[in-house]
């Protein structure tokens, strides 16, 4: 399926089927099993991973300062905000599964959306998958009792994650009622973990520090525009989620409804939980001392209740990854499964398992390249190619409103308020931060390496499907 072209050469709006999440027409077909709460747990589920158990000694090193790193997540928090009632309406206006894709398909045309796609084929999903499932195997071994960061061990952690990427493959293979029921259940297991270490240290140890670690607010040197660029970069990779639930659209039941509730809710929730975190380590750590943390939730933990803190926060961790890499296993395959579809990629990609009612081919192809990556690469080098790489396109993605909304048919129930100013403040943050991060010496070359590699998509199109037309 393709959108129609005016003569003038514009896309114009699709007819999208509300049942189907389809165009008429189109040849594949996923059902719609999944319902608002569980949609909220897509969002939740693939947004809390490990970033905000990680990224705060970053975020505490580079601004060491209380009000300096909580700027930066509330920037970070605003940002996601921002994109996730854009998406909200227009995901309420194209139902369809590939979410961000079919954005980008219908607002811009073809060649960018297949720049999308390739870009999570060639990075981003990959990387995706790898990043987090090595976090997960890092926790599953000290829980174990073994150091990841010592021989035999640290080549076991590739092994490990290996292993969890394909587990949450087999669950999603089996279908969406299969992944979103697993992807419930580790949510709540996650957010519950969470907010009992925020309760813990609330409750036991900021009576113990005073409210200390808060002063002073802003000490001096304690903040650079550079540095706030570079720490807003991990803040993104933990926030990073809130768009997934659109590449399930054309599997969401009552999609002009539901899309819209539970991408403001989800959203909201997680940034939520991320700035009480952080007003939780902060209650028990001082800003030098979370600096030098890189397992913060565990140090908190261990300080309040003593070792068992720690394997509490260790089974948090490992809960919170799995879950994670099982939304980006329900999500992800979507949108090649949607190429396909629109004969933008392999064709058998685009199949749908006769039992399960899942696009198993997809699946198995984007399990298999996770395990490729995490077998090569370290965590820092996929997080860092990840958020390089999907931030023009999430740019794209919510840009696309602005030629959505000249199309005939575009009538979406929900409309973003404070129009074009929230569509707006996202696309010059995601500038900001792509600017910023080739000006800085320490990224410029990782991040035009990524960009490149995004950027080799524009021949291969046109040596490839772009040479079919229509």
């Amino acid at each position: 399926m393709s959108a129609i072209r005016s003569p003038a050469g514009d896309v114009a709006a699709p007819v999208v089927d509300a049942d189907s999440g389809r165009t008429p027409g189109s040849r594949s077909t996923l059902p719609r099993q999944i319902g608002l709460w569980s949609a909220v747990a897509v969002l939740i589920g693939s947004t809390i991973g490990s970033g905000i158990f990680r990224s705060p000694a970053g975020i505490a090193e580079r601004l060491p300062g209380p009000l300096p790193m909580f700027s930066v997540w509330i920037v970070g928090g605003l940002f996601a905000l921002c994109g996730a009632l854009t998406l909200a309406e227009i995901a309420s206006g194209r139902p369809e599964t590939g979410g961000i894709y079919v954005f980008i398909r219908d607002g811009w045309g073809r060649l960018p959306a297949f720049l999308f796609g390739w870009a999570e084929l060639s990075v981003i999903r990959a990387a995706s998958l790898g990043a987090i499932s090595t976090t997960f195997a890092e926790y599953a071994l000290r829980v174990l009792g073994y150091d990841p960061s010592r021989a035999p061990y640290d080549d076991w952690v590739h092994w490990v994650a290996a292993g969890a990427i394909i587990v949450t493959s087999v669950f999603n293979y089996r279908g969406a009622k299969t992944g979103s029921l697993v992807q419930n259940i580790t949510t709540i297991a996650k957010y519950g973990g969470l907010l009992f270490i925020i309760l813990l240290a609330l409750a036991i140890g900021l009576p113990q520090t005073g409210g200390a670690n808060f002063t002073p607010a802003n000490p001096p040197g304690s903040f650079a525009v550079g540095a706030f660029g570079l720490a807003l970069v991990s803040a993104l990779w933990a926030f990073d989620g809130w768009a997934d639930l659109s590449f399930v659209a054309g599997e969401v039941k009552d999609p002009r409804r539901t899309l819209p509730r539970a991408l403001i809710i989800g959203t909201v929730l997680v940034i939520a939980i991320y700035l009480l975190a952080n007003v939780a380590y902060l209650a028990v750590m001082s800003i030098d001392e979370i600096r030098a943390s890189r397992l913060v939730a565990a140090d908190v933990a261990q300080r309040l209740i003593g070792a068992p803190g720690v394997v509490f926060v260790a089974v948090t961790v490992m809960l919170s990854t799995f879950g994670t890499l099982n939304g980006t296993l329900l999500t992800g395959p979507r949108i090649f499964f949607a190429m396909a579809d629109d004969r933008l990629f392999f064709e058998p990609v685009a199949r749908v398992h006769p039992r399960f009612q899942s696009p198993y081919v997809a699946i198995l192809m984007t399990a298999g390249l996770g395990v490729a990556f995490v077998m090569l690469r370290t965590f820092e080098q996929l997080a860092d190619a990840f958020v390089t790489a999907i931030v023009p396109f999430y740019a794209l993605g919510v840009a696309a409103i602005f030629r959505l909304r000249k199309q005939a048919g575009y009538q979406p129930p929900f409309r973003v308020p404070l129009y074009p100013i929230v569509p707006l403040l996202f696309i010059a943050a995601s500038l900001y931060l792509l600017g910023n991060a080739l000006l800085d010496p320490a990224s410029r070359w990782a991040t035009a390496g990524t960009l490149g590699m995004v950027l080799l998509g524009v021949p291969l199109y046109y040596l490839t499907v772009g040479r079919r037309g229509r």
